[in-house]
């Protein structure tokens, strides 16, 4: 399958993206991609310099004719996301992706695609591979573990980079120019619960929640995509309310910046209740399905006999905790009152783990205002230590503020008129772009980021438009031929 990608244009481009695709890369497990990056650099005779978290930076020297412009740092993160469908058999540990071409998108078979950010990776080993493009002087930057703490951009050495351009690759609409992103905080909620000894009264059911979009839980949040940890709560509260439901388990979501796909729960229920609780939970299910047929179009939710779980949750926690997730906050929290159509504050309660004594939830709360995050993580740490959970607010990052005066926005503006006759959008985005750490670091680096067109980031619906990389490979290439004297 991948042999196809390898003939699309720019052949270059989709080369560096097959063979980035064969490498592991979940984020915190980068020992292999960075090996791969290291010798990359080596076999073009390039210079390679790594800090101590593990970034790496690969440093070309300026084209003929190119020595008088100003230095420029092309940046990207060399991890992934590793989602695949329940019904995929993948080890994303020892397989490499395995891709496909449908019409105008090069998609993966069940899996994440890596084109986050694994296209902009590719574009920059493109440009340093490269005898022909005209460029200055690169400073390659290719971060770690962007997507579940920016602990590569955190923890970025000060003294690595001399550029004060820096082009982030990681935007995932064609005709769109980043100038701005939300910031970020990770809320934890956790507790030790008492289990008991289920009544023998009582009988077993699995509730499986599945076939839901899912997607990025920034930049696709405000679409009203179906969080299946929400869904799964609600057929809790309304089965404990009516019928004395207890929970053994619950397994939900998989990634903090990934909304739920799926969710399972192990559950007991009186017998003699069984054939009302069928009636009544099976008119909320058509309910939820009415409510969520155009935003995901193939949610299944099942329930199967099984055999009775031996311990459930103490009655008094189950009931707080149940609340407490059907209070706290997911989706949008307030749409920004100065950029038309840019979200604001979110959250997205992306893990649920309950069994066994112990539960854990996880939540990313986003926003491009401080203040506005801090309110959204306090009403969730408020939920939730109602109901006697710890918890902990942990990786903390800032936004990028825009700045509209940048000259290379100028010149990136300016040059995609020229290629396509029309203006670009100058947007904020409602996600961590690295670019606001990155300049916390160097506070006088001059940035934008853009990107081809990339659909379901963060989901086995991953895409990336052929026709859009063409159209973003010419930019980049103009863009490197403009940039400004010293």
């Amino acid at each position: 399958m991948n042999s196809a990608i390898r003939s699309l244009e720019p052949k270059s481009l989709w080369n560096h993206f097959a063979d980035l695709n064969a490498v592991p890369r979940a984020s915190k497990k980068e020992e292999e991609v960075i090996a791969f990056m290291k010798a990359f650099g080596a076999s073009l005779s390039l210079e390679v310099k790594q800090d101590a978290i593990g970034n790496i930076v690969v440093v070309k020297p300026a084209s003929v004719g190119m020595e008088d412009r100003k230095t420029v740092v092309l940046q990207s993160h060399l991890d992934m996301v590793h989602q695949k469908n329940n019904d995929t058999q993948f080890d994303f540990a020892t397989q490499g992706i395995e891709m496909f071409i449908e019409d105008d998108w090069v998609k993966a078979k069940g899996t994440t695609l890596g084109a986050d950010n694994g296209i902009g990776v590719a574009t920059i080993m493109a440009i340093l591979a490269s005898n022909e493009m005209k460029h200055p002087k690169i400073e390659a930057l290719f971060t770690i573990d962007e997507e579940t703490g920016m602990t590569g951009a955190m923890n970025l050495s000060n003294d690595l980079l001399t550029g004060n351009i820096l082009l982030n690759l990681d935007t995932e609409e064609d005709n769109e120019i980043g100038i701005g992103c939300a910031g970020g905080v990770d809320v934890t909620a956790e507790r030790n619960y008492n289990e008991v000894d289920t009544d023998n009264t009582k009988i077993g059911y699995q509730i499986s929640v599945k076939g839901l979009e899912g997607g990025h839980s920034g930049i696709e949040i405000h679409k009203g995509l179906g969080n299946a940890n929400k869904i799964m709560n609600r057929l809790l509260l309304d089965a404990y309310e009516n019928f004395g439901l207890q929970i053994s388990s619950i397994v939900g979501g998989s990634l903090r910046n990934a909304i739920p796909r799926e969710s399972e729960a192990i559950v007991a229920i009186d017998a003699i209740n069984e054939d009302v609780f069928l009636l009544e939970i099976n008119l909320l299910i058509t309910a939820i399905k009415a409510e969520q047929i155009q935003m995901d179009p193939n949610l299944t939710i099942d329930l199967k006999k099984i055999e009775t779980p031996n311990k459930v949750m103490d009655l008094g926690v189950q009931e707080g905790i149940i609340k407490s997730l059907h209070t706290a906050h997911n989706g949008v929290f307030r749409m920004s009152p100065e950029v038309k159509g840019l979200v604001e504050a979110s959250n997205n309660i992306a893990k649920v783990q309950i069994g066994n004594g112990t539960l854990k939830i996880d939540c990313l709360t986003r926003s491009s205002v401080i203040s506005s995050r801090t309110d959204v993580a306090n009403s969730l740490r408020s939920a939730f230590e109602l109901s006697g959970c710890e918890v902990g607010f942990g990786g903390a990052y800032p936004g990028w503020k825009p700045n509209r005066n940048s000259p290379i926005l100028k010149v990136l503006d300016d040059t995609y008129y020229k290629l396509n006759n029309e203006k670009a959008h100058i947007m904020a985005c409602h996600a961590g772009l690295e670019c606001g750490i990155i300049g916390e670091h160097y506070p006088n680096m001059d940035m934008v980021s853009f990107g081809p067109t990339i659909l379901g980031a963060h989901s086995p619906d991953e895409r990336v438009s052929i026709s859009s990389v063409q159209k973003y490979w010419k930019l980049v290439e103009a863009v490197l031929k403009e940039i400004p004297l010293k």
